[in-house]
This record gives structure tokens, sequence and C-alpha cells, in this order.
């Protein structure tokens, strides 16, 4: 059977060559998603990869019967065909969660500790204490989705001594969470919350969801943190909200349009962090993808095997 693995995966060759000899695939690299095939597409039984249908039709691999995807997300690929073609499809879920949930603790501590006045003072040598450092300890937290990396900030939040809602569809199980609301009542946990962080996907329903009418009902002062997509939030409303002050901060790493424009008014406020998409990168993903698509694989190559 023919393996295509893209550069989006970032495996080794030690890896590949796992792939190779144990399972018995004929390995194929695509290192660039957008380039020329490197192999006849319409040959390929199974694929790691995670915007390659973006730039090459899905009709393209008649014989696709595997799809393990790098990222959490299903935006990137059309699902209806895949469904309509019978494709299993995995994606990544739990691969990147431990560092994008230390990324949103760690934004939301530097704006409560004032880090980026500190190391401003410090670049000019500059002795000047600040009387306004806040405490997160005794915050409320709301995690709105609460899948992987929401239960994950929802234990390191909680490890900081706040209490953390929950936002969903469904009421998670994790002990993370001290209290539940059910999205359609999304509000009353805003306006209870000092710090609201976003774990959505990216859906019909989801995209534009934190409109200004959203942003409104939050707390007076509330810290932002989207590390989910960047069209789940408006921009401009939020712009609006942090400078009447209504908006008390934000961390963010997804933007509607990427790379952030230059003259976009979010790179201006002192209290809003910036990171170029980065919350998931770590050095430990690699092997927990790695573990995740052999783990998939061997239950794909079982059913096909019976």
């Amino acid at each position: 059977m023919k393996l295509l693995v893209t550069g989006a995966a970032c495996f080794s060759q030690q890896q590949l060559d796992i792939l190779k000899d144990s399972f018995g695939f004929d390995v194929v690299l695509q290192k660039d998603e957008r380039g020329t095939p490197e192999t006849d597409f319409s040959k390929v039984d199974a694929a790691v990869l995670n915007g390659l249908f973006l730039y090459h039709g899905i009709d393209e691999f008649e014989n696709l019967k595997f799809i393990q995807l790098t990222s959490v997300g299903f935006d990137r690929v059309p699902l209806d065909k895949i469904n309509e073609k019978g494709i299993s499809l995995y994606n990544a879920r739990g691969v990147y969660s431990v560092p994008m949930a230390e990324f949103a603790l760690a934004g939301v501590l530097n704006l409560y500790k004032n880090a980026g006045g500190f190391y401003e003072n410090k670049k000019k040598h500059l002795w000047q204490k600040n009387r306004q450092i806040r405490e997160l300890c005794g915050s409320t937290v709301c995690v709105v989705g609460c899948g992987s990396v929401g239960t994950e900030c929802a234990k390191r939040f909680k490890a900081f001594g706040t209490r953390v809602i929950g936002v969903d569809l469904y009421k998670p199980s994790a002990d993370a969470y001290d209290a539940y609301c059910d999205i359609k009542n999304i509000k009353d946990a805003l306006s209870a919350s000092d710090v609201i962080i976003i774990t959505l996907p990216l859906t019909q329903e989801t995209k534009g969801l934190f409109n200004e009418e959203m942003l409104l009902s939050c707390r007076q002062g509330a810290v932002i943190v989207n590390i989910s997509r960047g069209p789940v939030l408006d921009e401009n409303a939020l712009c609006k909200l942090i400078e009447n002050g209504h908006i008390g901060g934000a961390v963010l790493d997804v933007f509607e349009t990427e790379p952030l424009n230059e003259n976009s008014r979010l790179w201006d406020y002192d209290n809003v962090i910036i990171t170029p998409h980065n919350s998931f990168v770590s050095d430990k993903n690699n092997d927990r993808l790695f573990e995740l698509c052999c783990n998939n694989l061997k239950g794909f190559l079982k059913e096909e095997n019976k």
C-alpha cells in the first residue's frame, strides 16, 4: 500500500523508515503541499497531511482510504467528499493541547503581571515599580470549547486557584471544570468571567461568534484569549472595545487574516499580546503526532486485512 506523507508532518527519516519497515508501506514524501505531486496521487492508499486538498483536488486521490491530519481542525479538508467516498479521517486531537494550554496561561500571566512593561523598562535600565499588578488566584475563567485543548487549559488555570466555567454543547466530564454552561447561555458565563479562553473549532456556527454584541456581554475589564481560529473573533469589534476600556486585554495567536496586516491596530495596544499562530509549537509534538499516527494506521490496517 502506498502512504503519502507531506512536509506538514515533519517526520524524521527514522520515523519514515518505521512506517515503511514496520507497517509495510511504500512511503512517498510530499515535502511541499503546494508543489507538484511527487507521485501519482491516484495510487495513494493513505495520507498524512494538513492543507494538501487546498492545492490538489481530492478527486485526484481515486484510491484513498485513510487520512491522518496533522491539525486538530477539519476546516482544511472537504468533509462532504471524504464522507461520500467513505474515507477514514483522523485529526491530531491531543497532540497540541498541552503547549496551547501553557501558552494561554503564560499570556494571561504576562498581562496580569505586566511582564511587557517590565521588559521595556529593563531595556531602558529603568527601575520603576508598578502598583497595578493583578493576581490570578480567585478569578473566574471561562473556557469556551471543552475539547482536549480547553480541558488542558482548565486544568492549568484551576491549579492557580481560579474558578473555571466550561461552555460547550455538551457537559464536560473532566474534574477541571467547576461549573458548566450550555453554549446557548454563553453570555451568562461571559458576564461572570475575568478571563475568556476561546478554543472552539471554526464552523459555520462559530464563525464571527465573538462579535461586538457577544464581547459587550463580557465582564468589564475581561481578558480575551483566542487560540482557536481567527474568524471566530471579530477583530474590529475587539479593537473598539479595547479602546473604550470594556475589554481589559487580549492574548491573540490567530487572526482573521494571517499574517496579521502590518497596519492592524492590534499591534499598537500595550494590553494585547500577539504571536504568529505559534501557540501549538512544542519540542514534544513530533513524538505525540507520530505515536497517534501509528496507532490510527494500525487500526486502519487491521480493518483492511479482515
